[in-house]
């Protein structure tokens, strides 16, 4: 059974951060046969968002705007102020979105990335009712603006606090809010889920976005994933949103050493995106 789904690719394929100049990649991007084209707000100061559109526009892209969140962008710390750091950044990343018709803002906002600690069960509470109410401000500012937030599980290297499909729906419930949504990524769920037909599927209609990669965060279809599970998953809940591939350069020496990439997942980085698109197509539009 085929899916209406569009296919995409994040930027940080290539490259980061994304600046104006990235946009250079569209043409490429477009020529591969995506929809969709997956961008990661890690700077907004360093983005025209009038020159993207017109890029988006030229090219024929779907954007997914995706945030960026390490430590001083983290609504469980300890310091108020680091929560209204950013409250500031979210809200630059909503008028993106809202500049490109983009109708989410995606990623793990919850906490800061790489925040993955052995703590008490006290501890842990305080953070996570820290998480509820400013992820409930979050979707709040983003109902206002007629977008929501798509919240990203991540796996257990990355963060303590969110690792399942099970932890990913206890926080949007416990939030409570109509703009509080779910993204799926598969490399998380290849170390954290024990079925991943179960686990897509419990999410339901609140999952709006979807990343790939294989398990070793290589190329689709490569690797040790179950694809039938994953297709059965967005089969059950009948997703007609974007799968975009997402994995990173080792040629970008920060993020690569943020993501643990230590070499070369393809031959290339354009081989991994033609390669990678083959068989999604293949896999999920037949």
């Amino acid at each position: 059974m085929s899916l209406n789904i569009k296919l995409g690719v994040s930027t940080w394929l290539w490259t980061s951060p994304f600046t104006t100049e990235t946009i250079s990649l569209f043409p490429k991007i477009k020529s591969m046969g995506y929809d969709a084209v997956e961008i990661p707000v890690e700077y907004p100061e360093k983005i025209d968002g009038r020159k993207v559109k017109e890029a988006l526009q030229a090219n024929g892209l779907k954007p997914v705007v995706c945030g960026a969140f390490g430590p001083t962008r983290d609504l469980t710390n300890d310091d108020p102020a680091v929560h209204e750091v950013c409250f500031k950044y979210i809200r630059e990343c909503f008028d993106l979105c809202n500049e490109w018709d983009a109708k989410f803002l995606a990623g793990p906002m919850y906490s800061a990335v790489g925040k993955a600690r052995m703590i008490s069960p006290e501890q842990k509470k305080i953070e996570w009712d820290r998480a509820v109410g400013n992820i409930h401000k979050v979707c709040k500012l983003a109902g206002d603006r007629d977008l929501s937030v798509a919240l990203e599980p991540l796996n257990r290297f990355e963060s303590d606090l969110i690792n399942t499909a099970e932890d990913v729906m206890r926080l949007v419930n416990d939030v409570n809010h109509p703009s509080a949504k779910v993204l799926l990524d598969g490399f998380h769920m290849t170390i954290e889920e024990q079925d991943l037909e179960k686990a897509i599927t419990s999410v339901g209609d609140k999952l709006i976005h979807v990343q790939v990669s294989e398990n070793y965060r290589g190329i689709p279809g490569t690797g040790l994933t179950p694809w039938v599970s994953f297709k059965k998953g967005l089969t059950n809940i009948n997703y007609h949103g974007v799968v975009s591939i997402e994995s990173f350069t080792p040629e970008v020496k920060e993020l690569a050493g943020a993501v643990c990439i230590w070499k070369n997942l393809a031959p290339s980085q354009d081989e991994f995106a033609t390669q990678g698109f083959s068989f999604l197509k293949r896999l999920l539009t037949n």
